[in-house]
């Protein structure tokens, strides 16, 4: 079978090589190497060592991924001839992407691997930083690295930053989570003679003036919580500690009835920032329905029912489920067909309903509730063909209530409203508009030309009770003449 002996280079110069590695790099009849960029080959091609470099594919691509594909590429087709030797810089399974893809062609039939040598950088590194990975540490990609991915209690060790360009990305993705000032350590050569340590705050890290393919970034864990804020965990310990014996007695007395009425307020008061477009309090409201999302996880965990990850799992489980369009071979032409495919896929995971209003209920919302019974219903044929039914209807109801208003008692009274209201709500369905949403422009909008009128009140006398009504009704026509004017 067609064989590829891949050797590490190790991570210094040639004082370190092994000395076995040292004399099979000597005999190698047919050696290639990713780069030439390496301190132990400028020292053996002194000693006369021949080697065919792939550094010229560096320059066919913009992205790393496909260079990596074509040296390995390559070296399957000149196995093909005869055993190859490859060298890479450290250690052949340690940051090494050629390497994996040639472990993939190998469980696939198609080469013979043969991996040996070269101690890793992230000894050297360690040593040079006097770290303990016992603490925890991440070693990650710094041409494919995402903030969401980073564990910042943990050292963060970035490699494959080879230049300013790779640089000034890393310091992007890391500038996500980390203060822009945020120290950072720039290693070069670690465990050489030529080591060089260059600490710098995080916004100056493409700005170093030495970048090389031995670089690599270290990342000090953040030990200060304030550092931490953009990371969920540090959130969820927050939440936690709220609710724990030494917390907020506040906290520690809710339950998941008692914060009902606030994540309903939490909830409009982010569809009011998203009405008024504003997307700092779009950013400041979305924060306070996740505080009361994980603080109703955190009950749950309390309790011993369920914790973050349950709700996780389901949620992201459902997702998946619900769009075989995206994450299965289901194919789709339209929303209207996704629509569709997910109603579907739902009523599979449901249990028959013994009714078709089963499950329509909002507790918070009469409107809603309504809107929904009414939606539900019309899908199986019970309702009008048209709006002008509905509003036939309403003008029923409307002098029905009048006549009870006149003659009849509270209770029919209460009862003939309801029917008024139902109505409307249906009337509001066939337009496609939200009853609920409905309300609440209607309350923002009294809301606001309301405290115009008690502002011009304040000018005045200061006294409701110095002003006819007429006079206020005036202030009210004037706050909304400016209203339109805004518009």
């Amino acid at each position: 079978m067609n064989t590829i002996h891949i050797i590490g280079l190790g991570a210094g110069d040639l004082d370190q090589l092994p000395l076995g590695v040292y004399k099979k790099l000597k005999k190698a009849e047919r050696l290639y190497v990713r780069t030439a960029d390496h301190p132990v080959l400028t020292e053996l091609v002194q000693e006369g060592l021949v080697y065919t470099s792939f550094d010229e594919v560096y320059e066919k691509y913009d992205e790393f991924a496909p260079v990596y594909q074509e040296i390995a590429d390559t070296l399957l087709q000149l196995s093909e001839e005869g055993p190859v030797v490859y060298a890479v810089p450290g250690h052949p399974l340690v940051a090494e992407q050629t390497v994996q893809h040639l472990i993939q062609a190998e469980k696939a039939g198609k080469c013979q691997l043969l991996i040996e040598g070269g101690s890793s950088f992230l000894d050297s590194i360690f040593g040079a930083l006097r770290i303990d990975p016992i603490d925890g540490f991440q070693l990650v990609d710094g041409t494919t690295m995402e903030s969401d991915r980073l564990n910042m209690t943990q050292h963060i060790l970035i490699a494959q930053i080879y230049d300013t360009l790779s640089a000034s990305e890393a310091k992007l993705t890391l500038m996500e989570k980390y203060p822009d000032d945020y120290p950072v350590t720039i290693v070069t050569a670690a465990g050489s003679s030529q080591e060089k340590l260059q600490t710098v705050p995080l916004h100056e890290l493409d700005h170093a003036a030495e970048i090389d393919n031995l670089t690599t970034v270290y990342v000090p864990p953040a030990a200060d919580q304030q550092e931490r804020l953009k990371e969920w965990q540090t959130f969820r310990s927050v939440i936690a500690k709220l609710r724990s014996p030494d917390g907020c007695p506040w906290d520690r007395e809710q339950t998941h009835e008692s914060l009902m009425p606030y994540l309903l307020e939490e909830a409009h008061e982010l569809l009011q920032a998203i009405d008024e477009q504003d997307d700092d309090a779009i950013a400041d409201e979305l924060g306070d329905v996740l505080l009361q999302i994980f603080l109703h996880a955190q009950i749950g965990q309390d309790n011993g029912y369920f914790q973050l990850e349950d709700v996780l799992e389901s949620i992201s489980a459902k997702m998946i489920r619900r769009h075989p369009h995206v994450f299965g071979d289901a194919e789709v032409d339209s929303s209207d067909e996704v629509v569709s495919n997910w109603q579907a896929i739902k009523a599979q995971e449901k249990p028959a309903a013994d009714s078709l209003l089963d499950g329509q209920e909002r507790f918070s919302s009469s409107l809603t509730t309504s809107y929904n019974y009414q939606k539900k219903a019309a899908k199986v044929g019970f309702t009008w063909s048209d709006a002008e039914g509905a509003w036939e209807k309403f003008q029923e109801e409307l002098q029905e209530f009048r006549d009870e208003l006149a003659n009849g008692s509270k209770e029919d009274q209460l009862d003939e409203l309801g029917d008024l209201l139902f109505t409307l709500v249906n009337i509001a369905r066939f337009y496609d508009l939200s009853p609920e949403q409905a309300m609440v422009q209607a309350n923002r909008k009294f809301r606001s030309r309301f405290g115009f009128v008690e502002r011009k009140v304040e000018e005045g006398t200061g006294n409701f009770s110095d002003y006819t009504l007429e006079q206020l009704d005036e202030f009210w026509n004037e706050a909304k003449l400016l209203a339109r004017k805004g518009e």
